[in-house]
C-alpha cells in the first residue's frame, strides 16, 4: 500500500523496480530478428496476441446505409455494420460528389471525457439537433470551429468515422464507469483496448474495400486518443497507406510519472494492452507501419506528455524510418506554443501533408 502522504497513483519501490525491467527487447534494432519484413511480422503478431480479442476476418460487415443527405460538395450517410461479431456499430460516411475512386481518410475520434458524442466530434451531425449542439460546442473548443470530416470531404476524400464502444450511439459511458467496463472485459478474457484496436483495424478494411475508394490511398488520422488509434491502426492494418497522429506519441516511461492518466486507470484502459510493454515500447508498435508515410504533431505545452517522453519516441521513430532509407516519409514535430490542441494552423498543415501523400499515382 502507498505510504501516508504518497499520491494514490504511485506504488513506492515496486513500480520503479518494474519500470527498470522494461527494456523492450523486441524493438527494431534490439530484436534478434534482423530482416525488417520478418521483424514486422513478428512484432505485429506480438501486438495481436496481446489484444486479447481474436481476428474478425470471418465476420461479414453487412453494411446498412441510411439517412442519406447532401452536404456542400459531398454526400453524407449513416452506415451500420459489424466490425466484430459482438455487435453492430454506427458510423458516418461522407463521399465527395463526382467520379471516383477517391482517396479516403479513416477518422478516429478522441476521448476527451465526453461520451454523448463520438463520430459527431469529427463529422457534423445532420440527423440529430441535440447532438448537433454538443458537436458544435466540441468543434469550437478543440478544432477552431471546424468539423474535420466535412472539411476533408470537401477536399475530395471519402471519410468514415464510427463510434467507439461507450460513445455516441453505443451506450455512452460516464467517466467513472470506464474502469468497470474494462474490468468486466478482463474478467471475460478480453480487453477494452484490444476491442478498440480490432474495431479500428476492421474499419480500415471496410473503408478500403468500398468501390468508391482507391484502396491504395487510404489514410488514418486522429487527435488525442484518436491519434493513438491512428498510428496503432497503421501498425495493425496494411489497408492504411499513411497515418496522422496529433497529440499522442511518447515513450512509455515518459508517461509513468505521478499524476499522469496512465497510472490512474479510467481512460487509460482504452490504450492498455496487458503485458505488451514487456516486448515493445509505444513508438516500437508505431514503427510496424514503417516505411509508410507518417505524420506526428505534438504540442510542447501539452500537459499529458513529458518533453522527455516525446523526444524518446520521436528518436526511436526516426531511427526506424532512417534504417529503411525512408527518413523523408516521417515527420515528427513538436510545436512550441501549442498545448493539447488541434487548431486550424495545425489542421492546415495536416491537410497539405495528406494531399502530398495521397496524390493519385502517375
Amino acid at each position: 500500500m502507498p505510504a501516508a502522504g504518497d499520491p494514490p497513483d504511485v506504488l513506492p519501490g515496486f513500480h520503479p523496480a518494474l519500470e527498470d525491467e522494461l527494456t523492450f527487447p523486441l524493438a527494431w534494432g534490439t530484436s534478434p530478428v534482423r530482416d525488417f519484413e520478418a521483424w514486422r511480422r513478428t512484432a505485429r503478431a506480438t501486438v495481436e496476441a496481446h489484444l486479447l480479442v481474436d481476428r474478425q476476418d470471418d465476420t461479414h460487415y453487412a453494411p446498412e446505409f441510411t439517412d442519406r443527405d447532401d452536404g456542400e460538395g459531398y454526400t453524407r450517410e449513416l452506415v451500420t455494420l459489424s466490425l466484430t461479431r459482438y455487435g453492430r456499430v454506427r458510423g458516418a460516411l461522407l463521399t465527395p460528389h463526382g467520379a471516383g475512386p477517391f482517396p479516403a481518410v479513416l477518422l478516429l475520434h478522441d476521448h476527451g471525457s465526453r461520451f454523448d458524442i463520438g463520430k459527431e466530434k469529427l463529422v457534423r451531425p445532420w440527423y440529430d439537433d441535440t447532438r448537433l449542439a454538443a458537436a458544435v460546442d466540441w468543434a469550437d473548443r478543440h478544432f477552431g470551429g471546424r468539423f474535420l470530416g466535412d472539411e476533408l470531404a470537401r477536399r475530395g476524400y471519402v471519410v468514415f468515422c464510427a463510434d467507439a464502444l461507450g460513445w455516441g450511439d453505443r451506450e455512452p459511458l460516464t467517466y467513472e464507469r470506464q474502469q468497470a467496463l474494462a474490468s468486466n472485459l478482463f474478467h471475460l478474457g478480453s480487453s477494452l483496448a484490444g476491442l478498440l484496436a480490432r474495431e479500428d483495424q476492421r474499419a480500415a478494411g471496410f473503408l478500403a474495400g468500398l468501390d468508391r475508394v482507391d484502396a491504395r490511398r487510404v489514410a488514418a488520422a486522429g487527435f488525442s486518443m484518436g491519434g493513438y488509434r491512428a498510428w496503432q491502426t497503421a501498425a495493425l492494418s496494411d489497408d492504411v497507406a499513411a497515418a496522422v497522429s496529433v497529440c499522442w506519441m511518447t515513450g512509455l516511461k515518459g508517461m509513468l510519472v505521478p499524476g499522469n492518466n496512465t497510472l490512474r486507470g479510467q481512460s487509460a484502459f482504452h490504450m492498455l494492452h496487458p503485458g505488451l510493454a514487456r516486448h515493445l515500447d509505444l513508438p516500437d508498435v508505431a514503427s510496424i507501419a514503417a516505411p509508410r508515410p507518417m505524420l506526428f504533431l505534438g504540442g510542447a505545452q501539452d500537459p499529458l506528455f513529458t518533453a522527455e517522453g516525446v523526444r524518446t519516441a520521436y528518436a526511436r521513430l526516426r531511427a526506424v524510418w532512417h534504417s529503411r532509407g525512408a527518413a523523408d516519409r516521417l515527420r515528427a514535430e513538436t510545436w512550441p506554443d501549442v498545448g493539447h490542441a488541434f487548431g486550424r494552423h495545425m489542421q492546415d498543415e495536416v491537410f497539405a501533408w495528406l494531399e502530398s501523400v495521397t496524390a493519385a499515382p502517375a
